[in-house]
C-alpha cells in the first residue's frame, strides 16, 4: 500500500475536515467505507476498538482515529504547513477549529433530520452505502439513521428552537458571505488549521444535503466557493486580487471576522459555559473515574438562554479537549501578545473561552480521548 486510506464517508461531518486537509496538503490518498472485513479485523482494533470515521491507515499500517489527530499528525510532518505562527492568528486558527468541530453541531444536525420533504431520499442512499453488504443492509441503514436523528435532538434542535436556530443560520450565511467574499480562506490566502475545522460542517452536512445547500447556494454564493475552494487541491484564488499564498500580513485580522465571531458567540458562549458547568458536576460525582478512561460523547444536557429561547444541548468533554488547544497557545504567548490577543477576543464577546476549563485534564491513549 502506497497510499493513505481514508475511511469516511461524503455524509460525515467529521471526514470533511480530514479530507480537506489531505487535499490541500497534496498527499496521496484513497477513500473508502469502513465496512470490509480488513477494517473490522485490522483497523478498527488499532483505533482503541472504536469503528468511528473518519480514521486513517498510513502506508507503514498506523492506524490513527480522530479528524483533529489526523491533522496534528500530518501538520507535525510537514512543518505545520497550515498553522500560522502570529499571536492573533494562532488564536484565532485553533478557536475555529473548535468552532467548526463542536459549535456548528446544531444547525448542521437541524438542517439534516427536519427537512424529510428535501433531503430523506438522499440521506436513505448515503446511509445504506455505509453498511456492509449483505442481508438487512436497508434495515440496518435505517436503524443507524434513526440514531443520528435522535442524536439531532440531543444537541438541541428540537421544535421550540427551530426559529432561533434557523434565523442565526441565515445571519451566519450572511457573515460568513462578506468574509469570503474579501478573502479567499479565513486568514488570507491560504488555508489554516481554523478552515480544516469549519470545512466539517460546511461539507458534509451544510454544503451537500439538498436543503442546506439550496440555502447556502441562494444566500452565501461566495461561502459555496469556499467549500468548493477547499476541496480541490489548488489553491483556487481566481476571483481574487490575492494570489500570493500566504496569510494575512502583521498579525491582521480582518473586521469581517471579527463580526463573524461576535455573532457565532451569541450561542457558543453560553452553551460552553452550560457544558463546563454540567461536565464538572458530573466528574464531581465521578469519584472512581480512574485516568486512561475513555470519553463519553456527552455526559448530560446544559441548559442555557439565547434571545429568550431556552436550549438544552449534550455537554461534550471533546469541546474542552479542542478549546484547551486555543488556551494553551494564549499561555505561550508574551504579555504584550496576551494583552492584544484579549483585546480582540473581548472585540468579539470571545474573551471567556480563555477562562471556560474543565477540572480533569483530557488526553490520548491508544487512538480515544480519555480522562487524565
Amino acid at each position: 500500500m502506497n497510499e493513505i486510506v481514508l475511511y469516511g464517508s461524503p455524509l460525515s461531518l467529521y471526514t470533511g475536515r480530514a479530507r480537506s486537509y489531505l487535499i490541500k496538503a497534496g498527499l496521496t490518498y484513497r477513500e473508502t467505507t469502513p465496512t470490509t472485513e480488513h477494517t473490522r479485523d485490522i483497523v478498527i482494533p488499532k483505533a482503541g476498538g472504536r469503528a468511528s470515521v473518519p480514521t486513517i491507515e498510513t502506508p507503514e499500517g498506523e492506524v490513527i482515529r480522530d479528524g483533529a489527530a489526523i491533522v496534528d499528525h500530518y501538520e507535525n510532518m510537514n512543518g505545520h504547513l497550515f498553522s500560522p505562527v502570529t499571536p492573533k492568528q494562532r488564536i484565532l486558527s485553533r478557536l475555529f477549529d473548535v468552532i467548526g468541530a463542536e459549535g456548528m453541531l446544531r444547525p448542521a444536525m437541524h438542517y439534516r433530520w427536519n427537512f424529510d420533504d428535501k433531503n430523506l431520499e438522499f440521506l436513505r442512499f448515503h446511509f445504506q452505502s455505509m453498511m456492509p453488504r449483505g442481508p438487512n443492509r436497508e434495515e440496518k441503514a435505517d436503524a443507524a439513521a434513526n440514531q443520528m436523528r435522535a442524536a439531532c435532538m440531543a444537541f438541541g434542535a428540537v421544535p421550540v428552537t427551530f426559529e432561533l436556530v434557523e434565523t442565526l443560520y441565515l445571519e451566519l450565511l450572511q457573515k460568513l458571505n462578506l468574509h469570503f467574499a474579501d478573502q479567499p480562506y479565513l486568514l488570507g490566502g491560504k488555508p489554516c488549521v481554523g478552515d480544516f475545522g469549519m470545512i466539517a460542517p460546511f461539507y458534509g452536512h451544510l454544503g451537500r444535503d439538498p436543503k442546506p445547500l439550496s440555502l447556502m447556494q441562494k444566500h452565501a454564493v461566495r461561502l459555496f466557493r469556499w467549500v468548493e475552494r477547499m476541496n480541490r487541491p489548488e489553491l483556487d484564488l481566481g476571483e481574487f486580487e490575492i494570489q500570493d499564498a500566504e496569510y494575512l500580513p502583521d498579525d491582521d485580522v480582518p473586521e469581517t471576522l471579527i463580526k463573524l465571531l461576535k455573532h457565532i458567540a451569541i450561542d457558543f458562549v453560553p452553551e460552553t459555559k452550560a457544558a463546563a458547568h454540567c461536565i464538572n458536576d458530573w466528574l464531581d460525582s465521578q469519584k472512581d473515574l480512574t485516568p486512561g478512561t475513555p470519553l463519553l460523547r456527552g455526559v448530560g444536557l446544559g441548559s442555557f438562554e439565547v434571545h429568550g429561547t431556552t436550549i438544552n444541548a449534550l455537554a461534550q468533554p471533546y469541546r474542552f479537549y479542542l478549546l484547551k488547544r486555543v488556551q494553551d497557545e494564549y499561555a505561550s504567548l508574551d504579555d504584550q501578545s496576551k494583552k492584544g490577543v484579549a483585546g480582540m477576543l473581548s472585540a468579539c464577546d470571545m474573551k471567556a473561552v480563555l477562562d471556560l476549563k474543565l477540572t480533569r485534564g483530557i488526553g490520548r491513549e491508544n487512538n480515544l480521548e480519555v480522562w487524565l
